[in-house]
This record gives C-alpha cells, sequence and structure tokens, in this order.
C-alpha cells in the first residue's frame, strides 16, 4: 500500500484556457473604457495592438471577433437612414455596444480593482451596538421572553442544561437556554462624485480613465454584493449634474473649470432624499475649486491659485455636510502642497477624511474606506 506525502507542488504558472474570443475580449473590454464607448476607435487600437503582437490567427481575426459581438449581443449596429454616419453613404450605421457589455466592463473592473479583496456573503453594515440583526458575535446572553426561537443557540443551551442538571436527570429549562447576540445592520448611501474638469487630462496624464473605473468597480460592487445600500453618481465642471451608472464608460473630459461648491449641493440634495441613516459623499477631484454659479446665473471663474472667496464657499458646505451629519472623504489626485493644504482644511471644516494619492492604489483606497465605513453606524 502506497502513501501519499502531503505537501507543495510548483510549478511554471499556466494562464487560464481562454478562447481566442475571451482574450480579445478582455483586452477589448479595457480599450471601450479608454476610448469612453467609442467601438469604431476601440476596434482600429485593436487591429494595431494585433499587427504588433499577433494576437490573432488566419482562423481567427479581428473581422472574426467583431462578428462573435454582434452575434453575442455585446454590440448592435445603429442605422443612420441619411448615411452621414457612414463613409460609404449605404445606409448602414455604426457600432455602438449594449448594456450586456457596459454590465461586462464594470464587472471586470471590479475584479482589477478588487480582486485581491476577500469577497464574503452579502450583507448590510455592521454597527458597533448589538441588536436585532443576523450579524453574529460569538457573545451569548440569558433568553430574555421575546426573543426568536431561532436566536437560540441550541449548542450552549444543552451544555447549559448537563451542567446544571446533569445526565443521570437531564431537562432542559428555561434558565438554560441562552440566544447569540447579533449586531444591528444598518445601510449605507453613498454618493460618488467625480471631477471632469479639463484638469483631469493635463499635463499627458489621464485621470479620468481610472476615476470612471473606480466608479464602475463601485457601483458593480455595491448593486452586487449590498443591494440594500444605494449609490449615485454626480460630476461636476462648471456645473454639476448626476449621471447614470450605465453611462460610466461614455464619462468625457470637458472644457471646464470646477465648481466642487455645486457638486456638494447636489450631492446633499441626493442625500436629503434617502431615509437610510448612514449617509456619506465621495468626492474624486485632482484640482482646486476655480469656479462658482452666482445667483444671477453668471459664473466667477478664477484658475488662479487659491481664491478666498470660493474656498470659503466650500468651507461652508463642508460645514453644512457635517451638521447634516454626512461625512465627506476626499480622494485628492494631487500633490500640490497648496491644494493639500485646502484639502486639509476643508477635510477639518466636515470633520470627514482625505486621501492624497496617485491614480495607483485608487480603487483600493476606495474600497477600503467604503469597507471601514460599513462596519460602522455614523451617528448624529
Amino acid at each position: 500500500m502506497k502513501t501519499r506525502k502531503s505537501g507543495f507542488v510548483f510549478k511554471t504558472y499556466e494562464a487560464p484556457n481562454q478562447s481566442p474570443f475571451e482574450k480579445l475580449f478582455e483586452i477589448f473590454k479595457e480599450l471601450i473604457t479608454y476610448t469612453s464607448g467609442d467601438f469604431d476607435e476601440a476596434i482600429d487600437w485593436l487591429r494595431q495592438l494585433d499587427k504588433e503582437y499577433e494576437l490573432t490567427t488566419p482562423d481567427y481575426t479581428i473581422d472574426d471577433f467583431v462578428e462573435d459581438l454582434k452575434n453575442k449581443g455585446y454590440i448592435r449596429e445603429e442605422i443612420d437612414p441619411t448615411g452621414e454616419g457612414d463613409s460609404e453613404g449605404d445606409g448602414k450605421g455604426k457600432f455602438a455596444i449594449t448594456a450586456k457589455t457596459e454590465r461586462a466592463i464594470r464587472q471586470q473592473a471590479l475584479d482589477h480593482i478588487f480582486g485581491k479583496i476577500k469577497r464574503s456573503g452579502a450583507g448590510n453594515h455592521k454597527s458597533k451596538g448589538v441588536g436585532i440583526g443576523d450579524e453574529h458575535t460569538g457573545d451569548f446572553r440569558a433568553y430574555q421572553f421575546g426573543d426568536a426561537l431561532d436566536k437560540v443557540s441550541m449548542t450552549e443551551s444543552l451544555r447549559n442544561a448537563q451542567i446544571n442538571n446533569g445526565l443521570g436527570d437531564f431537562s432542559l429549562t428555561e434558565d438554560d437556554l441562552v440566544v447569540e447576540e447579533t449586531l444591528h445592520k444598518s445601510q449605507m448611501s453613498t454618493v460618488l462624485m467625480i471631477d471632469i474638469s479639463h484638469s483631469m487630462i493635463l499635463y499627458g496624464e489621464d485621470r479620468i480613465t481610472p476615476a470612471k473605473k473606480v466608479a464602475m468597480a463601485l457601483s458593480e460592487l455595491i448593486t452586487t454584493r449590498y443591494p440594500k445600500d444605494s449609490i449615485e453618481i454626480l460630476v461636476f465642471g462648471n456645473d454639476a449634474w448626476p449621471i447614470k451608472i450605465k453611462d460610466l464608460p461614455y464619462l468625457k473630459v470637458g472644457p471646464y473649470h470646477t465648481n466642487t461648491v455645486a457638486g456638494l449641493q447636489l450631492a446633499m440634495d441626493m442625500l436629503r432624499r434617502k431615509r437610510n441613516t448612514n449617509k456619506q459623499i465621495f468626492m474624486i477631484t485632482d484640482g482646486k475649486p476655480s469656479c462658482l454659479r452666482l445667483p444671477d446665473g453668471q459664473y466667477y471663474k478664477n484658475s488662479n491659485g487659491l481664491d478666498p472667496y470660493i474656498t470659503n464657499k466650500c468651507y461652508a458646505m463642508a460645514q453644512q455636510a457635517r451638521r447634516l451629519h454626512i461625512p465627506i472623504t476626499t480622494f485628492m489626485i494631487a500633490e500640490d502642497p497648496y491644494l493639500m493644504q485646502f484639502v486639509r482644511e476643508f477635510t477639518q471644516a466636515n470633520r470627514g477624511k482625505a486621501f492624497y494619492t496617485g491614480l495607483k492604489g485608487l480603487g483600493e483606497m476606495i474600497f477600503e474606506d467604503y469597507e471601514n465605513n460599513r462596519k460602522k453606524r455614523i451617528k448624529g
């Protein structure tokens, strides 16, 4: 009889067995995010990558991949009867991605950003206080009238009965019953603010794409893992407006200044409508506040340094959010000392938090902060 020794076996890493379509689809999802949903531009990039890295074979070409995308429901053809959208003028339109692709992009963003973090079952947000709930603490207390029977710990109760009454004359009484403490679970309402001012693509650095990926990943995390929570997304430039989760892949930077006040006003308006006790704002920005909309509808803009008229309005909004028990967490994609000082003062006014970060690690920081916030109940 042979015995088998247990231990570790080391071997060369082998990539998962993917079909030609799956391999190209992984790259395509990245490209379609960078091109803000422009299918033709993404395919042009894919063809260039194919020439450089030989991604395809004669048996499966880029044209075959496009046909599969269409057959699998990842793209649809938008007909343009005028022929203006088609260089051949034959009445055919351009391809656009579908909701199925939008969901696949969000899922990929979630996997890439949060894939290394251990996942658990879906649930809500824990509070520090014990109460009625289903998050077990490992602590026990005596049974009280009114406790649900399914909360009774039979193992501990039988153990108490044996200790109290012995095995010879075994009996289980109410005094032997114990229940396990559980944590009350609360819900969280989150508004994610994304800066789309022109500085998000200045200096040769693409900052909007990582911000989009983080937003897609966080949205997918909350809607799938914490379905009782809510997340709403807004963008802010000269003004602020809400966008839907499905619109995230198409998000672009505009020729805007940064109206942080408008973004905060809209975020608080969104959260006022939520009945959840726990509310929070996440703000991703790389630049200084440089714009306000005046009561007469005109814009006051100043890109030269920090304008006290604008920053004081920001501090006032931070204090207002604090009075509404809405903490603001700022993720600052910049390292200019004077901007960091502004963020510190803004954070102090709100009693919130700030992270000074580059683009690398932004997603992990937001995830960790979200997870930390869900472990506590924000008290008024």
